[in-house]
Formats: C-alpha cells, structure tokens, sequence
C-alpha cells in the first residue's frame, strides 16, 4: 500500500502541468480578425419579398387560376388578372369584347365565352316558356362561378407565392411568409371589389372589335335592362287581354259578318316572340279564323336550333299559310314544309286554303343581321315580277289568285293589276293602300312586337295584326280590324273596323281605285 503513494502524487503533478501548459498556449493563440459584411437594407428585403409574391400570385393565376362556368346556354371562362384598373371584361370571339367598370381594385374578371352549348340551346328553343327564368338561372349561374372561382384563385396564388418563394430564398419560413403575403393581398383586393362594386357598369359597357356597332344592334341596354324586366311580370296580364277583343268588336258599327264570312288572321314580323303563338292562339279560337297567313320573319336568325319555336303552329288551331322573310332561312322553311297544316309558298306557288286561293313568293335576300346588300331593291323588283307573272298564268288557266303575299312591300308592289289583294310584312308598321291598278295592298305589323327589337326605340313596339273578312262568293276583301296590343310591359289593346271605301254606305256598288282607303274606325280599349 505505501508503494502505491509515490505513483498518485506523479500523477497528480502531471496533469497540474499539463493544465498550466494548455492555459499558457490559449493565452498566446493569436485573436481572430473581425469583418464588416455588407447586410441587405430592410426595405431591400420588402420590395424583393413583394416582388417574389407578386410574380409568383401571377404565375399561379396564369397556370391554374380559372374556372370554366356553364351560363345559361353559353359555356365561358372565368379568370382573375392582376390590373391597375379592375373591371370586367367580357371576350366574346371572334367579334371582340365589352369592359365594365364593374369595381375598382388590381385585379380584373375575365369572362371569356367559349361557346354556344348546342344541347341547352336547343333546349331553350323547344321550350320558349323557360326564357322567364333565365335570368335567374344565369344570375345563380354566375354566382356559383364567381364562388368557385373565388376558391380556385386563392389556392393558386398562395400555390404560386409559395413555391417562387422556396424557389429563390430556399427557406421554407420565408417561403411560407411570400404565401400568407400573397393570401393578404388578395383577400385586401377582393374587399376593395366588393366596396367599389357598380352594378349599374352594365348600362355603359364599353365595346371593341366588332361589338363597337353593338348598340346600334341591340339598342339602348340600360332599355333593354329595365324595360325587359317589366315586360316579363306583365306578359301573363297582356295575353289575358287579348282574349277580351272578341267582346269589344261585338260593339263596332257599320258591318257585322255573316256567319259565312271567311276570316283571314294577317301575321308578320314574330321574330321570335313566343308569346306570339299565345296571341295567335286566343285570336283563332275568339274570332272563328279560317286561316293564317304570315308574310315573314317568323324567325331572327334562321338557324336550325330555332326551328323548336315553330312547333307549336300544328296546335292553333287552323292551317298557316306561310312566306319566307329574310330573316328566315332555307332551313326553316325547309322545316315548315315537313309540318301539317302548314302551306309554304314559294316562286309563285298558288294554294287553296278555306275558300280563298293564294300565291306567294319568298324573299330573296337572307340578311338576319340586318345588312343592306348592293341590288337589294332590284332583287325584290324581280321577285315581284316573277310572282306577277305566275299570277297571270294563274288566271290564264283559269284559277284566279284571290290573295298574294310577299314579304317586302318592293315585291308586293309588282303585283298591281294582277290580284286584288296583295299582302306583306317587313315594315314593322301597318299601312293600307290602293295602288294604281287597283290592286289594295296591306303591310301589316310586328306580331311578335318586333321582338326584342321592341326596346331599341323610345318607347317599345306594339303588337299587332289584323282579320280579314272576305265574302265566300266574291271572294273579295269586304273589311278589316286592326287589332293592336301595347308594347312590352303594357296591357292596352285596341279594335280599329276598317271598311273598304265601296263597302261604305252609299258607295256604288261596283269598286272604285283609288289613291288611298277611308276607313270608318271604332276603336276600344279594354
């Protein structure tokens, strides 16, 4: 044991002396230098974070921030963009886009149609009834998208802010900042929309590319958005009236019908307009009516999707004679010809229907946008003549024409001398003349109110057409109404008897021409 003692006290100097030597060496170890490093600047680091979430938010909208939205019978495109001015803007290609000043913030809304889904289109035209409430479906339409699109765009831009930001920083905390950055700002942008938002921007668009004619087209739309809207709460009450005008003609003087008597409905210019069919419905049953004749522009396009809107002419109830107007194509006509009870007159066709005989001819120009075309006037020239001259084989074989109906008053006028009673449309306005020859010839109005043209004037188009009363022997016009119901949103309708001037009393017996008729009206407003 007292061996072991020396050992301890060595080992114990030993460290003591390697201790001391290490103090020694720390304390001769040359210091490290220090170095001024240039740190970036605060509002550097800002302006670069913004940046980063700016170009990244615009990347994610870019990629993945649009939603496609069914609205009514249009498939379109909803996407944000970031912009110094906000608004809407509506592409309709390829005829160009409308702006709004919908709101004011640094994005903008996108709506871009695609294009016209052909099935809900159809849809649509086979069941003219729903129009009513397609502005409710378009409205729910469009909040649906804007939601959707809501969502989709604020997964895109933190998506976008995110991913830039790993990209440059290699952070994920700086990253994650440039996401929240980006989700702030768009939540901020989205509050400023909806406290600057203009509804009424919808009744200034501004138009480009082809558009820029649009209110020429379509008429005023601050017209179109506040007489429209009346119009469809008032409809039910306007075709209710109708049925009232049987009562008010019962009181009219001068000639009363005999039960014999062959009723003609005069209609022309429908454009369209299913509550047309309704109107002429109510007027067949109430006034006993032999038969149609429509001088036109049934349609407003003439495209095949509109050919449901003429189903319901097998179901009013008597035969329809019909002409082609240029805002009908070949395609409706070529659908009417399949139909019964319809009698299609083209280049000089005669047909007999309920005791009188007719011949017609069909437009030749087709110009649904409303053109004028070089040579207009001549064609229509030369449609009459051709009709003129099937109405002279008509009578040389001895089967007289007792009406003829072109559409345009240039062509009905070529048939002075060759019948005594020639029809048309066209002019969206009655007119009754006497032409030189004897020939009487009545244009008739809009039917169908001119359609949603009914809104581009001052105040909306009227409804109207007229009956004709024709002796079953002579078969010549012995007198008229004028039936004609307030425009859209109103309720009036008025019963004008017209007598020819022969038919007058104390007028000779056999008929006179003369420049122009004196009718003896009574008119009554239920």
């Amino acid at each position: 044991m007292a061996a072991r003692v020396p050992n301890v006290a060595a080992l114990n100097r030993v460290r003591r002396a390697s201790r001391a030597l290490a103090r020694r060496y720390r304390s001769r170890r040359p210091h490290p230098a220090v170095e001024l490093v240039p740190q970036p600047h605060p509002w550097t680091r800002a302006l670069g974070l913004v940046a980063v979430v700016l170009l990244g938010a615009w990347l994610g909208l870019l990629i993945v921030g649009n939603v496609r939205v069914p609205v009514g019978p249009m498939d379109t495109t909803m996407t944000l963009r970031p912009s110094l001015a906000g608004g809407t803007k509506i592409n309709v290609s390829p005829l160009g886009a409308l702006e709004l000043d919908s709101h004011v913030a640094p994005v903008r809304l996108d709506v871009n149609v695609d294009q016209l889904d052909p099935a809900r289109a159809q849809a649509l035209v086979d069941h003219p009834e729903r129009i009513s409430g397609l502005q409710d479906e378009v409205a729910k339409d469009v909040g649906h998208g804007t939601l959707d699109l809501a969502v989709r765009s604020c997964v895109a831009v933190v998506a976008g802010a995110t991913a830039l930001g790993l990209a440059v920083y290699r952070r994920p905390r700086r990253a994650l900042a440039a996401g929240g950055l980006a989700l702030t700002l768009l939540a901020a942008s989205g509050g400023t929309a909806f406290a600057t938002w203009n509804p009424n921007s919808v009744l200034e668009p501004k138009f480009s590319g082809l558009l820029s004619s649009a209110p020429s087209v379509v008429g005023d739309a601050r017209s179109i958005v506040t007489e429209f809207d009346v119009y469809q709460k008032e409809l039910a009450r306007l075709v209710t009236n109708v049925t009232k005008l049987y009562d008010a003609t019962s009181t009219l003087p001068a000639y009363q019908p005999d039960p014999t008597t062959i009723r003609v409905l005069h209609v022309s210019d429908i454009h369209l307009n299913p509550a047309s069919w309704k109107i002429i419905a109510s007027l067949v049953e109430q006034y006993e009516v032999n038969v149609i004749v429509d001088s036109g522009d049934t349609m407003d396009h003439g495209t095949a999707a509109e050919n449901g809107f003429l189903d319901p002419i097998e179901d009013l109830g008597a035969p329809y004679v019909w002409v082609r107007g240029n805002h009908d194509s070949m395609i409706t006509q070529q659908y009417l010809e399949r139909m019964k009870n319809v009698h299609v007159l083209d280049d000089g066709r005669a047909v007999s229907v309920a005791g009188l005989r007719f011949a017609g001819i069909g437009d030749p120009q087709f110009t649904p946008d409303r053109t004028n075309e070089m040579g207009a006037e001549q064609s229509q020239e030369l449609a009459g003549a051709r009709l003129a001259s099937a109405l002279r084989d008509q009578k040389a074989a001895g089967k007289p024409v007792d009406v003829a109906v072109a559409h345009e008053p240039p062509a009905a006028r070529e048939t002075d001398g060759q019948v005594p009673l020639v029809l048309a449309g066209h002019l969206h306005h009655s007119e009754m003349e006497v032409m030189p020859f004897g020939t009487r010839l009545r244009i008739e109005g809009s039917t169908g109110g001119s359609g949603l043209r009914a809104i581009e004037g001052k105040y909306p188009d009227p409804i109207e057409t007229s009956i004709l009363y024709f002796d079953r022997d002579t078969r010549r016009l012995q007198a008229w109404d004028e039936i004609r119901l307030g425009g859209l949103g109103l309720t009036t309708a008025e019963v004008a008897r017209h007598l020819p001037e022969e038919n007058q009393p104390g007028a000779a017996p056999s008929p006179t021409p003369s420049p122009s008729p004196s009718p003896t009206p009574a008119t009554t407003s239920p």
